[in-house]
């Protein structure tokens, strides 16, 4: 296992300095974030951001993401000039050192909340998804907050979205994703990157868009598209897991058995009896999941991927990126780490 942490950047509040001094950290995940999506990342810039990286004495082998544009995930007569820059973009990260690349096919929005600073009753605040609160909210009146598109899309654009995706089926979307894989897997192969695709956020669909990358069986279809290490999974624990029908150690067992998972995000999540479901601390005993069990099933598999404590409460009174604070995450990186140095001992 090599560990990791996300880092957006020298605007990030949580500084590389920082992050150096988590016990046991190899890797940061991070991105160029000032390219549109659809547009070649400049060498240089790439170049700049693995001299940071390195000379806070950290790897840089982790891209999170290189997004996929619109009117590939719509299968528009545009999408072959898109996926030959997204082609690019992996040929450059490859001579860079990048082994994986981090990426999603979900249509419109990235991962969905309903609100970012829930109080939990110990008093620290997180990400939550509540039933109730999305039943009285629309996308479109500016009435919800949804990381990842919210500060990308004017409200015009939003609704031709909208508009679009209503010609896109899940059947329609696993073509366009299989046209997509089919072009870029064997680049990646060339580059020697893995390509690790993260499931959809929450698992199901969101305001009629559909979603794919949800559960056990469509996991499997999708790794069948393009059989190949670098055709790979982003285990995500949360993502997957605040859907009561994915057994969450069950799939890590099977897919790293199979050598099928290029990254690992590890978060816990306290279920809801109406779907909802709360962010909450790492430790097991705070949420659904078994995260021994999760972190067993990778150890007893050798597995020796990336893996990065997901999205983390704000605690101690941290401001800054919603789930992305350090304390919460830095201590998430420390419980996964002792768990896998007791897993060497006890089962070597």
């Amino acid at each position: 296992m090599k560990l990791s942490f996300r880092w957006y950047g020298t605007d990030d509040p949580v500084t590389l300095e920082k992050i150096r001094q988590i016990p046991t950290m190899h890797s940061i995940v991070t991105a160029i974030y000032d390219v549109p999506v659809g547009e070649v990342w400049p060498m240089e810039k790439i170049e700049a951001l693995k001299a940071k990286v390195e000379n806070a004495g950290l790897h840089f082998e982790v891209i999170e993401s290189v997004p996929v544009h619109e009117d590939i995930k719509l299968g528009r007569p545009t999408r072959d000039q898109y996926i030959d820059a997204y082609c690019q973009n992996i040929r450059n990260l490859g001579k860079a050192g990048i082994k994986c690349i981090c990426y999603n096919f979900m249509p419109v929005f990235d991962w969905t909340r309903t609100q970012l600073d829930k109080e939990l009753p110990d008093g620290s605040n997180a990400l939550v998804y509540y039933v109730d609160q999305l039943q009285k909210m629309d996308p479109l009146t500016g009435e919800l907050s949804l990381p990842g598109w919210d500060a990308s899309y004017k409200k015009e654009d939003l609704q031709k979205l909208f508009d679009a995706y209503k010609e896109v089926d899940e059947e329609k979307l696993w073509e366009n994703l299989t046209y997509f894989l089919q072009r870029v897997i064997p680049v990646a192969e060339e580059a020697g990157i893995r390509m690790a695709i993260h499931p959809d956020d929450p698992p199901y669909p969101i305001f009629g868009l559909p979603r794919i990358i949800t559960c056990e069986e469509n996991l499997d279809r999708f790794l069948k598209i393009v059989d190949s290490p670098a055709n790979s999974l982003t285990l995500c624990t949360g993502s997957l897991g605040c859907a009561k029908f994915n057994d969450i150690p069950h799939l890590v067992e099977k897919y790293a058995a199979m050598d099928r998972i290029g990254f690992m995000h590890v978060r816990n999540v306290k279920l809801m009896e109406d779907g909802s479901f709360e962010e909450s601390a790492h430790y097991s005993g705070c949420g659904s999941l078994d995260i021994v069990a999760i972190m067993r099933a990778l150890h007893k598999n050798h597995f020796t991927g990336y893996l990065r404590p997901d999205h983390g409460r704000m605690i101690w009174g941290e401001t800054g990126r919603p789930g992305y604070g350090l304390y919460d995450r830095a201590l998430g990186a420390s419980y996964l780490t002792g768990i896998w140095e007791t897993l060497d001992r006890l089962e070597g």
